[in-house]
Parts: structure tokens; C-alpha cells; sequence
């Protein structure tokens, strides 16, 4: 069955009339918002969340003739289908989408931030790199103490010293360049027209803003999110955004280079250097200086009988096409199914898939980094994904969970290298799009932390608004090296662009070369998880892409299984636990969105119920 097939026809009410007439003025939500209980510890959420957990919603799997844009938000997909409509490409619908969420999701992504972006216009899988960069005046040792101890790391993030050099816009330029049809102007509008008209605050961003403490810091920021009181504006209070709305005419106007030079660029710069406690290093220079990438994808060969599939993600600096890939080989490689992923997954393959994470985890902290600095394990990075290593790394999980796992050495000699220790990874958006062209898109774009640096950069203090700058920095290992001298790859370093585990997926027919899905998620470090277990759940348990994302989440980033809150029963932990495993059930809020191609041609779409996306398309 396909989603027309197996669920139900219409949707909510309040957002099949935003959609159906494609109109930018954000939808509230009728439907209620359930709680979403679990027993964790402060602690243990602040090292896994990028954002809090708001409740759950209906989501409803759709089919799509033509074209289809899955974004975070549904104003946003609007946007985007309403670029689709006017003839536009993939690329097209993605800046008007982004824009919109720049505005409707400010605590996810922006034109602060960055994001990498990969599109397939028919023939060819191009990756476009809009990472941040580190300033020229950072330090390798910025975010060690004078005790020569990591600071703690929400001292690190809120103030100007975290914020990285943005790409998001130029990146978007650079694609555009290449593979827009609409003026670049045009893609504009419809943010413009939601910042100038106001827009209902939604029951998620009202719920992060009430737990917020350190944006209320920024006296913009608290100007515009916040009441008199301190209290965040109701959900749906009609925000307008006018500053916002004045920076992105700039943008329409002059393009991406009213990001680097121009009043924007001079209040990005004085925002940061100019922070009454803790200025940073960013300067005009470096604004000017930002340049996005063009990348060779990582594709790999993965068999989902009966089809043999190419899955394509993104390279370093990204970690996620990599980690994905050697979980999903090492699965392949595990006694019994333990690809088949149908359902809530029981203890046995929940201990397979810990294991094989725990050892791509591994690779991950020891060799991944920006490639422009450093050089691949064997000299490609293909060399973590071999089927020689991938066999020998596959030995390593048996019956309980390992006491100790290392990096593995492809090289077949020791590493120089010191595995980066652990610390928090955090936020982001997806954004999926199909056009009627035969171009097709996966998208992931973040600020880092939730509300990023705290930071709201105006133009013009008259106006209400702006927009958030990043604290992408804080994806450096906070510990430039080892307590023997090995560096760790993922040092900061000036003009470095940190790692990440945003990843956006393209998923292929292997004989035929056509493409069959797209998605990916936010959720920090767990981002790979959440993607992982779409592919899992489309490809090898034969859900929808709907059902896939409404499966429950697990991951582990090299420490405890963690468990989805309230989605697992008790003999699930418990048969963990007597594995050797320490189980943490915490709310995973992913945001994943797919579209996959039905057998009949159609396109089949899915968005996280955990979030506020939603699918639209015609």
C-alpha cells in the first residue's frame, strides 16, 4: 500500500487551507498538542537536544503528481509551492523556503548560518558547501579556560565569540547561478510579504521561547520575541518582522554579496565585535572573504533487495554520509536481518545497531574534518567505507556491548591523530524538493544551537526584528589536542570550517540511475540517526516514508542507547541492560522530511509529526 492507499485523504483543516491557497501568512495549529513525557535528567536532554520537544501532531503521508517541497514549516512549503507552480526548479523553491523559515523557524536556520545542499538535476549529484568559516583572528586554544579545561559549553555558545562566517546565502547564490529559472529576486517575495504582514506566532516557537533565558540577553532579540513582562508572545500573536523584511529586499536587490559588504555586512560585523562581555574575531574581511564549495559527492552502493541502490550524501566537512554508510555496511555485514526495520525495533537489533554506531562513531571522532585541512584516512574517504574494512570492523560486535571501542585504521597503521572528545552538537532544519523539470533536492541548514548565538543582528534599531547569527564555531573540539600532543582533526583553526553531521540523502536506482528519494532531519549529532532510520524503514522494512519517520528514534553517539521517551516497552531496556548496555530514554524530537518515488511514478511524501512540517506539492 501507498499512502493515498492506507491514510487518510485530507488535512487538518487550518493547514489544507493555508496550502490550498498558497497563502504566506502562517498557519496556527488546531490541532492539540499532546505532551511528551519521558524521565530524563537535565543533564542528559542538554547534551542530546538541539531543541526542546513541543508536543506531537498528526501527520498524514500524501502523494504528488508533479512536484512536492518538504520543509519545517507550513508557511515555508508554501513558498516553495508556490515557486513550483510559477514554473520554478528545485533551487528556486529551496531559497523561498528558506527564506520563510528564516523568518517563521528563526531558532532552527537562516541567512545567519549555513547549510549544505545537495541537487541532482537529472544527470549529475552536485554538492554545494555553505558551511560557516572560522574568522582569520580565532585562536586554536579559544574555547579552553585558564585552567586548561574546556569552558563549560553554553559559555561558549551564547555571545559573539561562537559565531562563524554565514554561507548560507552565498552557497544558495552559487546553486542558483547554476540551476535557477526564476529571477533571484522573485524568490524573495514571499518572505518579504510575511515579515511586512506578520505572521501567528506557532504553539512550538512560543514553547523554545518560554524556555529560553539567554536570548532574552539581546536587547533586539527581547524586543521583538518577548513582551514588556519578559514573557514570549502568545501563540498566535501576529509577529511582523520589518527589519527582516528591509535585509532581504537588500538581498533581492543586490544578491548574495549584500551579505558581505553593505549595511548588513557592517551590522553583521558590529553585532559581534562590538558585544558588551565577550566581542568576537569576525570582521569585514572575512565577510568578504567567504567563499561556498562546490564538492565531489559520497555515493555509496547499498543492496535493499530487490533493488540495488547508490545512496548519495555529503562529504567532509560533513560526517553524516560517512557514518550512515558504515552502518548501514556493518548492518549488512551482522548475523541474521538486521536491516529489516518494519516497526518498533526489538532489544536484539537495537544491540546490533548501538554496536555498528558506537564503531562509525568511532571513525567519526578520530578522522572527519574539513578536508581542506586535513587529509583522508588512505588518502580517500572512500577508504571507512571498503568492504575489506567494513568486514573486519564488523567482527567487532558480538553478543554484548563492547567495553571499549577505538577508530579503526584503514591505513593499516596507527593514526596521528587524537580522537576528538565528546560535546553537545546541536540544531537545524531539512528541506526536500521535487520539481516538474527533473531536478530534485535534499537540503539541511542550521544556525547550530537553538536561537544560535543569541545574537540578533538590525540594520536599523528603529525597525523591530532581524535575524539570528550562528554559533557554529562550537563544532570544533572545544580541546585542540590530546594530553600527549596528537591534535585533533577537528581543531579550530582560521578559515576551517567545522564538522558536522547535517545529511542531506539522495537515494538512486543503481541500474537505472533514477532517483528514488529524498530526505534527511535536524537533531545534532543524532541527525545521523534519524536519516539512517529512514532509509531503514522505506528500503528494507517497506513502510511509506510517513511511517518510516513516525517510527520511534533511537541512536547512540558512542556512550548509553538512547530511547525515544514512552515509545519502547520495559522488556526492551531490559534485555539491553542485560546486554551490557546503559539505556537513556529522553524525547528525540527529530524533523525529518522525505519524498520517495512510488512505483507508479508518484511521489510520496512524509514530514515529522515530532515538529511543524509539512509536505505540499500538486
Amino acid at each position: 500500500m501507498n499512502d493515498r492507499t492506507h491514510r487518510h485523504d485530507t488535512l487538518p483543516r487550518t493547514w489544507a487551507a493555508c496550502l490550498a491557497a498558497v497563502l504566506l501568512t502562517a498557519c496556527a495549529a488546531s490541532d492539540s498538542l499532546a505532551p511528551y513525557p519521558g524521565k530524563h535528567t537535565r543533564a542528559e536532554e542538554a547534551l542530546i537536544q538541539p531543541e526542546g520537544p513541543s508536543g506531537q501532531r498528526l501527520r498524514i503521508g500524501r502523494s504528488f503528481d508533479r512536484h512536492a517541497v518538504a520543509t519545517a514549516h507550513p508557511a515555508a512549503s508554501a513558498a516553495g509551492l508556490e515557486m513550483l507552480r510559477a514554473g520554478g526548479s528545485a533551487i528556486d523553491a529551496a531559497i523561498a523556503a528558506q527564506m520563510v523559515l528564516t523568518l517563521v523557524e528563526p531558532q532552527s536556520s537562516g541567512i545567519g548560518g549555513g547549510a549544505f545542499l545537495l541537487h541532482h538535476d537529472g544527470r549529475r549529484v552536485q554538492a554545494f558547501d555553505g558551511r560557516e568559516t572560522a574568522p582569520r583572528g580565532v585562536r586554536t586554544d579559544m574555547f579552553v579556560g585558564p585552567d586548561g579545561k574546556p569552558v563549560p559549553f553554553m559559555q561558549a555558545v551564547v555571545g559573539s565569540q561562537s559565531v562563524g562566517v554565514p554561507g548560507t546565502v552565498s552557497m544558495l547564490g552559487m546553486a542558483h547561478r547554476q540551476h535557477g529559472r526564476l529571477p533571484w529576486g522573485r524568490l524573495f517575495e514571499p518572505a518579504i510579504r510575511l515579515a511586512d504582514d506578520g505572521f501567528e506566532l506557532s504553539p512550538r516557537l512560543h514553547t523554545l521561547l518560554a524556555a529560553e533565558q539567554a536570548l532574552r540577553d539581546d536587547p533586539v532579540a527581547r524586543a521583538y520575541f518577548y513582551r514588556p513582562d519578559g514573557q514570549p508572545h502568545p501563540v498566535g500573536h501576529q509577529l511582523r518582522n520589518p527589519e527582516l523584511a528591509e535585509v532581504l529586499r537588500q538581498l533581492a536587490r543586490r544578491g548574495p554579496e549584500a551579505m558581505q559588504d553593505g549595511p548588513v555586512a557592517d551590522a553583521i560585523v558590529q553585532k559581534v565585535r562590538e558585544h558588551p562581555s565577550r566581542p568576537g574575531a569576525l570582521d569585514q574581511a572575512d565577510l568578504r572573504a567567504y567563499t561556498p564549495r562546490e564538492r565531489e559527492p559520497l555515493c555509496f552502493d547499498h543492496a535493499a533487495p530487490p533493488r540495488q541502490l547508490r545512496i548519495c550524501g555529503f562529504p567532509p566537512p560533513s560526517s553524516g554520509a560517512l557514518a550512515i554508510g558504515q552502518i548501514l555496511g556493518l548492518l549488512a555485514r551482522a548475523p541474521g536481518n538486521a536491516l529489516a526495520l518494519g516497526g518498533t525495533p526489538d532489544a536484539a537489533w537495537l544491540h546490533t545497531y548501538t554496536e555498528a554506531s558506537r564503531l562509525a562513531f568511532a571513525d567519526r571522532a578520530r578522522y572527519v574534518a574539513d578536508p581542506e585541512r586535513v587529509a583522508p584516512p588512505a588518502g580517500r574517504w572512500q577508504s571507512l567505507l571498503d568492504p575489506v574494512y567494513l568486514d573486519e570492523r564488523a567482527r567487532l560486535i558480538g553478543p554484548r556491548r563492547a567495553a571499549r571501542v577505538e577508530a579503526g585504521e584503514p591505513t593499516g597503521r596507527v593514526s596521528a591523530w587524537a580522537p576528538m572528545p565528546e560535546q553537545p552538537e546541536y540544531g537545524t532544519s531539512h528541506i526536500s524538493v521535487v520539481d516538474a523539470h527533473g531536478n530534485a533536492l535534499a537540503m539541511t541548514t542550521t544556525i547550530e544551537a537553538g536561537f544560535g548565538s543569541r545574537l540578533m543582528v538590525s540594520t536599523n534599531p528603529a525597525r523591530p526584528g532581524g535575524f539570528l547569527l550562528n554559533n557554529q564555531l562550537t563544532d570544533f573540539s572545544f580541546v585542540p589536542a590530546d594530553e600527549s600532543g596528537r591534535r585533533v582533526a577537528n581543531r579550530v583553526e582560521p578559515g576551517k570550517r567545522p564538522r558536522s553531521s547535517m545529511s542531506p540523502t539522495l537515494v538512486f536506482d543503481r541500474a537505472t540511475g533514477e532517483l528514488l528519494m529524498s530526505t534527511g532531519s535536524p537533531g545534532g549529532a543524532l541527525i545521523i540517526h534519524f536519516t539512517a532510520k529512514t532509509l531503514l524503514g522505506t528500503w528494507h522494512g517497506g513502510l511509506s516514508p510517513q511511517s518510516a519517520i513516525d517510527l520511534p528514534n533511537f541512536g547512540s553517539l558512542g556512550g548509553p542507547v538512547l530511547l525515544e521517551a514512552e515509545r519502547f516497552p520495559a522488556s526492551t531496556v531490559q534485555v539491553l541492560e542485560q546486554r551490557g548496555h546503559t539505556v537513556n530514554q529522553v524525547p528525540m524530537p527529530s524533523g525529518i522530511q522525505a519524498l520517495q518515488r512510488a512505483p507508479d511514478g508518484r511521489w510520496l511524501g512524509g514530514a515529522d509529526p515530532r515538529r511543524e512540517g509539512l509536505v505540499a506539492g500538486d
